[in-house]
């Protein structure tokens, strides 16, 4: 498949969205047995990538680990009133074996699935877990070398961060921030024979989808890794395993696009190591503390680097964007993701209102009612980028000023775009406040026309001077969180 510019990413918790498929149908639905209204019902969010998150085999070790622990059954029960512990089938990130799970069909009903999306122009996203595995992986008793190993001293002295696998003991893995995940074997990136092991998974899992999502993947920059591990990883490799697997991978698979899970500003560094994308964690945390000073700070860089960026208001890991966010903001906030370089993520029920955060090891979700405004907006929005000017044209952020007694104009964001004769301006006001400034327009042919502005998201028609927009700029007066969405026509 050919990947788009600045793709629209959609994830879907696929054991969550199939057990809602199987109870809207009243049959044992599989990934190949999906009613092609369903694909065609992606189709229609005019997405370009379905990422199907959680397809591989799971743990029963891990989900016993989750059984036991206090804390993710409370957790489990806030997502799910009539939770019970059949509901737990393990974490999708605690992955036993790179196979599709056979209650989802197996590999035949993921290939079908991928045809399905496939003509309908739209690519298929898959997880790649390397930094940990299950505790029943096969790889914790054949080759136990792979994995960060202890004693068992160690296992005495902190028994929440290692455990016993037959007769080795082997690290927890980890986020250096965090404490242990139990469920889960610290792999070791510095071993030469992991890597060898990891770019044949990797070629596996190539040939069965479009793109790959990569968790957690700045815990395997040499650097972190052996800051987070120190001596228990062994030699400090001379190449990056991020590097060394990429490049790999790509000769065989030039398609295969990237995509990493990026914390504590490494999106630099793995990029330079061949990734594709890299998630904007600093945006997301810029739009949910209300700051639109952030936000301007951080897409002042330059343009091919934020053409690197996935921008999004939520996702597995994040709470719903409805359930922290006021509906207003959230609406400006998804006009901002939407609109900026750099591919969109959505997260399946974001459209929908979905307040409960589902917990990455149920099956199923609580049924939630349906925000059919929240929908319609969506709807537009997503209808409105889908045109060719977000994806093959020219961004350019835009200076906005104001006036000595009002620096409400701090207050909003605003950009062009550009694709030929095609022209358009988004204008967010990211406050609580009235808010008002001069937006300048750096396009010299504005000049000797009198133009149409249509704002295809609010309904609004203007028509403007040409002479003073390109002299003074727009004049924009917006409301707390509103924006303009405009369309330039002659």
């Amino acid at each position: 498949m050919q990947w788009r510019r600045r793709p629209v990413i959609y994830e879907i918790s696929t054991w969550a969205w199939l057990h809602e498929l199987r109870a809207q149908y009243g049959t044992a639905l599989t990934l190949d047995a999906v009613p092609p209204r369903e694909w065609d019902a992606l189709a229609a969010k005019h997405t370009d990538a379905v990422w199907l998150m959680g397809v591989w085999a799971r743990s029963p070790a891990g989900a016993a680990v989750a059984n036991a622990n206090a804390g993710q059954q409370a957790e489990f029960r806030r997502a799910l009133a009539d939770y019970t512990p059949a509901d737990n089938i393990g974490s999708a990130y605690c992955v036993r074996e790179y196979v599709v799970d056979e209650r989802l069909g197996g590999a035949d009903a993921l290939a079908k699935a991928r045809a399905e999306l496939a003509q309908r122009g739209i690519c298929l996203i898959l997880d790649y877990v390397p930094n940990h595995l299950a505790l029943d992986h096969a790889w914790t008793t054949t080759h136990p070398e792979y994995f960060i190993r202890g004693t068992r001293a160690d296992l005495e002295r902190a028994p929440q961060e290692f455990v016993a696998v037959g007769e080795n003991v082997i690290a927890n893995g980890r986020d250096p921030f965090f404490p242990p995940w139990r469920d889960v074997a610290q792999t070791n990136a510095f071993d030469a024979g992991f890597r060898a092991a990891s770019l044949e998974t990797v070629r596996a899992i190539a040939a069965q989808c479009d793109g790959l999502r990569c968790d957690v993947a700045m815990l395997l920059l040499n650097q972190i890794f052996l800051k987070t591990w120190g001596e228990r990883a062994g030699a400090l490799p001379d190449t990056e395993f991020w590097r060394d697997l990429i490049f790999a991978v790509k000769a065989e698979f030039p398609d295969l696009l990237f995509i990493a899970e990026a914390y504590w500003d490494t999106e630099h560094e793995l990029l330079e190591n061949g990734f594709d994308y890299c998630y904007d964690k600093r945006l997301y945390d810029a739009l949910t503390r209300d700051n639109a000073a952030r936000v301007r700070a951080h897409v002042l860089s330059s343009s091919a680097y934020q053409d690197k960026l996935v921008r999004f208001i939520e996702n597995h890991d994040e709470p719903r964007a409805a359930a922290i966010l006021p509906p207003a903001q959230e609406r400006a906030a998804a006009v901002i993701v939407a609109t900026l370089p750099g591919a969109m993520l959505l997260h399946d029920g974001q459209m929908d209102g979905r307040k409960i955060h589902l917990p990455v090891f149920l099956a199923r979700r609580a049924p939630e009612p349906k925000d059919f405004d929240l929908q319609s907006f969506y709807r537009a929005l997503l209808k409105n980028i889908h045109a060719d000017i977000f994806h093959r044209g020219e961004w350019q952020l835009c200076r906005c000023t104001g006036w000595s007694d009002n620096a409400s104009f701090e207050n909003i964001l605003a950009w062009t775009w550009r694709d030929e004769n095609e022209r358009a301006l988004v204008a967010v006001n990211y406050s609580a406040q009235r808010s008002q400034a001069m937006v300048a327009l750096e396009w010299d042919d504005l000049r000797d026309n009198i133009w149409r502005l249509v704002d295809t998201l609010n309904g609004d028609v203007y028509l403007r001077n040409g002479n003073p927009l390109r002299e003074a700029g727009l004049f924009v007066d917006l409301d707390a969180w509103r924006f303009h969405f405009l369309l330039f026509e002659l």
